[in-house]
């Protein structure tokens, strides 16, 4: 989303904060616009979609650097819902899943502090409640860097009664930021919290980056949703870069094809970092052909 926003689009994201765009109808429109793009793939080709709102920002530490209040924080999450609503209505017969999108305290990219598994369930149980409070069906985490915080949020979301998700960023070797492997992130978040997400995700990052640690066993059934990058470019190339590296959609659909296999659970398809609906609609031809 963000980056389709702002290099697309050409719109003013500060610290990549898509939920300030709900403050204005300009913004929102552009919301929509960009929402009923994806509604419009899945009736295309006759399959339900997950959307997320714009929120991946809005919690305290990242809200109040573009000057929101934990109260306003909680309107805007309650909007951003309502907007989906909106969508859901619009697009008609198409299932549709309105997801509550959590990001990471810190970067999601890199690990410069952490929090307790505690910690991060207080931290994160604010904003989730908003969202078990509203239309949300489930909540998602995205771009999770480390299991802790994964395992609070998690908790936050079984308090809160919502199901949930956790999306873990990966680097070019299919390690967390913080160095601990994908397999074994899944296991200690599941382990900790009784196997309480409903799913994982892999995000952010190239399928070549990866798929060498997909080493089988029933670990991989719990990962439901795949979010690649359309770059192969490392997260610190990315950070650096100036222009968007959108990659070629349709290599970018047989890499998701050849990874099918490797997934025996997988039914949640989408894109992250460079990728848009041209890339989404590749992957969804590839996986529903």
């Amino acid at each position: 989303m963000e980056t389709t926003l702002i290099f697309r689009e050409g719109l003013d994201l500060p610290e990549f904060a898509a939920f300030v765009l709900l403050d204005d109808d300009e913004g929102t429109q552009a919301l929509r616009s960009y929402y009923a793009r994806y509604a419009a793939i899945a009736a295309r080709h006759g399959v339900g979609v997950v959307l997320d709102t714009p929120t991946w920002r809005a919690n305290a530490d990242w809200g109040a650097r573009v000057g929101y209040s934990e109260e306003a924080l909680d309107d805007v999450n309650r909007r951003a819902v309502q907007l989906l609503e909106e969508v859901r209505v619009e697009a008609g017969e198409v299932e549709m899943l309105i997801s509550g999108c959590v990001g990471p305290r810190g970067d999601g990219y890199s690990v410069e502090a952490t929090m307790s598994p505690e910690e991060a369930q207080g931290y994160h149980a604010r904003q989730v409640e908003v969202f078990a409070g509203s239309a949300a069906d489930l909540v998602s985490f995205l771009t999770v860097t480390y299991p802790d915080e994964a395992v609070g949020f998690v908790r936050a979301a079984a308090e809160a009664r919502i199901p949930s998700v956790v999306s873990f960023t990966v680097e070019t070797d299919g390690r967390l930021p913080d160095g601990t492997g994908l397999r074994e992130a899944v296991e200690a978040v599941d382990e900790a919290t009784g196997e309480a997400a409903a799913y994982y995700m892999i995000n952010c990052a190239h399928p070549t980056h990866f798929e060498d640690v997909l080493d089988g066993g029933d670990w991989l059934e719990r990962i439901r949703g795949l979010r690649a990058n359309a770059s192969r470019m490392s997260h610190a190339e990315l950070d650096e870069s100036e222009e968007l590296d959108d990659g070629d959609p349709l290599e970018l659909a047989a890499d998701y094809e050849r990874l099918r296999r490797r997934f025996p659970s997988l039914n949640v398809v989408g894109g992250c970092c460079g990728t848009d609906e041209r890339h989404v609609e590749a992957v969804c031809a590839a996986w529903t052909r």
